[in-house]
């Protein structure tokens, strides 16, 4: 089948929508680059729009009828949301799934030495990178820090253009025969992406040393370390042992850009998968009339596997979603395993983009191209299908025809050639419960290095796909 761009499909009334869209996507990726402001973000957008915290409705004893607006926020990362269809929940919700989490370096629990003169913070990186893209430019540090009173402190440095930014160093090309002689997964090491954190030594009064031959000497020791403890007490009242119960994440500093003289790209930081959550919650602000309850559940550490209270394999979602029929008055175990067998879900997780510089990797006939419209994969998986959700035909054939309906564009796609690579997402954890399943997102190239490049056109297509999804199936 041959993949048409879908710029030339549009109006310019669509076009217009395009680009507001767009704008709206750059500035939420600027101010989301952790789980936890993307949850602070996504919660304001949709408490405007009328959702309400179910902690607070199951503690009023609100019952919830059709056309209520309701979320959950789990540990601050993620968060699942709900709009009540007409029809019971015995029949099934229409979900959509995607991930906040996106790679990057995370800082350690004791993290700050001093070495020759220049201060570091020691990382340990997370999930799948090439190491190598890392180096050289410019990062920020996000996160909290709580203190052991509970106050928790909010870091935010390197995204204003009067922030200082941070950076891992390189050897200059004059000194690297060695290093150039390396595999690439070995020239930069794992334990050598700490990041600079400072060089400037704090001022000694020896003078008011006591013993000069003794404690002079030792408080010269780690002076750029002590200028740094120094500054981020006086600045946010931190101590070195508070990193104990910190949760810091280094990013590329800088803002979402469009790229392209012709301005239809956007590149960025942690599109994989922000791009599709951005969507995604467009889509649940936008939709009406929806016959079954529609979900939205953005979960962390898809990029790990899932794992951990706030991964797509605890049983937050499950839990959340027995809360909210217990308040239409709907809830026992049956019903809720009713529900979660007879509902339809995409998830929703980018694609790799097929790249012209890379193309033996590929399998053209099915691969994704940029600006070619949403991404189903029907398997996933890695070689043999190993770890892969395989979407039956019906249900190919089911989203065949609401997209046919609304006249939405989408491509079908696997991420390489067979036995190349492969991936997953968390779409084989929601089909446990016997749900139809199929990963759809958006083409992107250049996936999980630190700036990744998405088509406009395809971050509108993936809105108006996935508000057509949650308003039409119905398998």
């Amino acid at each position: 089948m041959e993949k048409k761009s879908i710029w030339e499909d549009y109006s310019p009334k669509q076009l217009k929508e395009l680009e507001a869209l767009s704008g709206k996507y750059r500035e939420f990726l600027d101010n989301g680059k952790t789980e936890r402001e993307c949850v602070d973000i996504i919660v304001n957008m949709i408490e405007d729009a009328g959702y309400r915290e179910i902690n607070q409705l199951i503690k009023a004893k609100t019952k919830l009828k059709k056309g209520d607006k309701v979320y959950g926020v789990w540990m601050n990362k993620s968060i699942v949301i709900y709009r009540i269809g007409e029809k019971p929940f015995s029949e099934g919700m229409n979900i959509l799934g995607a991930h906040i989490d996106s790679p990057r370096l995370d800082i350690k629990q004791n993290p700050l030495y001093e070495e020759d003169g220049i201060a570091y913070l020691d990382t340990h990186y997370y999930g799948g990178v090439k190491k190598y893209q890392w180096v050289t430019i410019p990062l920020a540090l996000h996160g909290v820090i709580v203190k052991k009173d509970g106050t928790t402190i909010e870091l935010n440095i390197g995204e204003n253009e009067d922030d200082p930014v941070f950076f891992i160093s390189d050897l200059l090309p004059h000194l690297a025969q060695e290093q150039l002689n390396k595999k690439a997964d070995k020239v930069i090491e794992g334990d050598d992406l700490d990041i600079v954190i400072g060089n400037r030594p704090i001022k000694i009064d020896n003078k008011k040393a006591k013993k000069p031959d003794d404690e002079s000497k030792d408080s010269v020791k780690d002076s750029v370390k002590k200028g740094i403890l120094e500054i981020l007490k006086e600045t946010y009242d931190i101590e070195e042992e508070d990193f104990i119960s910190a949760e810091l994440e280094v990013v590329p500093a800088g803002k979402a850009r469009e790229a392209g003289l012709d301005r239809s790209l956007i590149l960025a930081y942690g599109q994989d998968d922000r791009i599709c959550a951005f969507t995604s919650v467009q889509a649940m602000l936008e939709v009406e009339g929806l016959s079954r309850t529609a979900c939205l559940i953005l979960t962390d550490k898809e990029e790990v596997g899932s794992i951990g209270a706030t991964g797509m394999k605890s049983h937050f979602f499950e839990n959340m979603t027995a809360e909210v029929m217990e308040l239409t008055g709907e809830y026992n175990e049956l019903s809720l395993r009713r529900c979660l067998a007879a509902s339809c879900m995409l998830s929703a997780d980018v694609s790799s983009a097929y790249d012209p510089f890379y193309k033996t990797n590929f399998d053209k006939n099915n691969a994704a191209f940029v600006s070619c419209g949403l991404v189903f994969t029907k398997f996933t998986g890695a070689k043999g299908k190993s770890q892969s959700n395989d979407a039956n035909a019906e249900y190919l054939a089911h989203i065949r025809a609401i997209f046919e309906k609304e006249n939405i564009r989408f491509q079908t796609a696997e991420m390489s050639k067979v036995d190349i690579g492969g991936s997953g997402t968390i779409a084989y954890i929601l089909a446990r419960y016997g749900m139809n399943v199929i990963d759809s997102g958006v083409a992107v190239l250049n996936m999980h290095a630190p700036w990744e490049a998405t088509s406009k056109a395809d971050v509108y297509e993936a809105k108006r796909g996935y508000e057509a999804f949650i308003k039409g199936a119905s398998l």
